[in-house]
C-alpha cells in the first residue's frame, strides 16, 4: 500500500470513529429528563415508589429517560409544584387534589373530608368514569396530564400534648399544622381546630417547640417523617382518605411518542401499587408500633365528626362551585 492510500484509510477511519463518537453523544443528548419533585422523606413510599417507576421505565425503555427523583421539597416546596410544570420548570410531581382544587375550583369537592370511604372506594372514584373526566379537565385547564393515582393514606389527628377529643368540639383553640392552601385550612377548620398553615419539612420542630399543637397525616407519613417522636396521642379521625396524583407536564407528555407515553403510563402503574399495597399494610402495623413507643390511641366519636365536617362543606362556597350531581356519582361508586 502506497503513503496516499493509508492516509485515505486513516482519514476514513477517523472519519467512522468521529461520527460514532458524534451518534453516541446524540443518543445521550437524546435521553428524555424527567425530573420530579414531591416533599415526601427518603423513607416515605411515595419516595421509594419514584424509585420503582425509575427502574420500571429502566426496564421498558433502556436508556431513553433520565428520570431524577427530587424529595425532601428540595427542589420545589410543598405546593409549588403545580405552577413549576406549567411555567415548564419541572417535568413531574406528585400533585394533591387541593393542588389543582386551586386553579379548578369545582375539583375541591375531591378534598372534602369523609367524602371518600376507604381506599378501594379511592380506586374506583380514580380509576373509573369519574377519574377519566377529571384527568381530562385537568388536562385542558392546567396543561398538566395526570398519569396515575395514588393512595396518600386516611388522614389522622395527632397531637403534641395528650387531650380528650371525642368531638370536632373538644379541637377548639388546637394549633392543627396544615399546608397553607384555603382548601387545606378549610379542612382543618371544619375539623373543629384552628389550622395553622406550616411547611412539611417545619412540622417536627413545631411539635416539637409547640408552634403547633397538633398535625394530620397518614400513619405511614407519621413514621417516616418521624413526627411520632414529637407526638403523645393520635386520634384516629380518619377524617380524608387521601389521594396523590402522579402528574407530568403536558409539554412533555405531548413530545413522547405513543410507545413511550405507554411505557411511562405502565411504570407508573407498576410504581403506584407497591406504594398503594405498602402503605395500606403499613397502616394496619402502625398502631401497635405506636402504641409501643408510648403513645396513647384513642377513636373518638367518628360518626359526629362526619356530621360537622360533611355539613361545614355544604354549606360553604366550596360546595356551591362542585359540579351538579357529582357527589352523588361519587357517592354511588361501590
Amino acid at each position: 500500500m502506497n503513503a496516499s492510500g493509508a492516509l485515505r484509510r486513516a482519514a476514513t477511519a477517523a472519519l467512522l470513529a468521529c461520527s460514532a463518537l458524534a451518534a453516541a453523544g446524540a443518543l445521550a443528548q437524546a435521553r428524555i429528563v424527567l425530573r420530579i419533585s414531591t416533599p415526601a422523606v427518603p423513607g416515605d413510599w411515595h419516595v421509594k415508589m419514584l424509585y420503582v417507576f425509575k427502574d420500571e421505565l429502566a426496564k421498558a425503555a433502556p436508556g431513553r429517560f433520565d428520570v431524577q427523583v427530587h424529595h425532601s421539597g428540595t427542589l420545589f416546596r410543598q405546593g409549588a409544584e403545580a405552577v413549576a410544570m406549567q411555567r415548564g420548570n419541572l417535568e413531574m410531581a406528585l400533585l394533591s387534589m387541593q393542588d389543582i382544587a386551586r386553579q379548578i375550583p369545582e375539583y375541591s369537592i375531591f378534598t372534602a373530608g369523609y367524602l371518600i370511604r376507604d381506599p378501594d372506594h379511592l380506586a374506583k372514584v380514580y380509576g373509573g368514569p369519574i377519574g377519566a373526566e377529571v384527568s381530562r379537565r385537568i388536562a385542558e385547564a392546567m396543561g398538566i396530564q395526570l398519569l396515575q393515582a395514588v393512595y396518600l393514606g386516611t388522614r389522622q389527628v395527632s397531637l403534641n400534648q395528650p387531650r380528650q377529643v371525642r368531638t370536632p368540639a373538644d379541637l377548639a383553640g388546637v394549633k392543627l399544622r396544615m399546608p397553607g392552601s384555603k382548601e387545606w385550612l378549610f379542612l382543618g377548620q371544619a375539623l373543629g381546630a384552628s389550622p395553622t398553615p406550616l411547611a412539611f419539612t417545619e412540622v417536627y420542630l413545631g411539635l416539637k417547640t409547640g408552634t403547633i399543637d397538633g398535625q394530620d397525616n397518614p400513619l405511614p407519613t407519621l413514621k417516616s417523617a418521624k413526627f411520632y417522636e414529637v407526638t403523645r396521642q393520635i386520634v384516629l379521625t380518619g377524617h380524608l382518605v387521601d389521594v396523590l396524583q402522579l402528574a407530568i407536564s403536558a409539554k412533555t407528555w405531548n413530545a413522547l411518542s405513543a410507545a413511550h407515553k405507554a411505557q411511562v403510563k405502565g411504570a407508573a402503574a407498576k410504581a403506584a401499587k407497591f406504594n398503594d399495597e405498602n402503605r395500606a399494610r403499613e397502616e394496619r402495623e402502625l398502631v401497635e408500633f405506636f402504641r409501643s413507643q408510648g403513645i396513647e390511641i384513642t377513636t373518638p366519636d367518628v360518626e359526629a365528626f362526619r356530621r360537622t365536617v360533611q355539613a361545614a362543606y355544604l354549606k360553604s362556597e366550596y360546595a356551591e362551585k362542585w359540579p351538579r350531581g357529582l357527589l352523588e356519582r361519587i357517592n354511588a361508586v361501590k
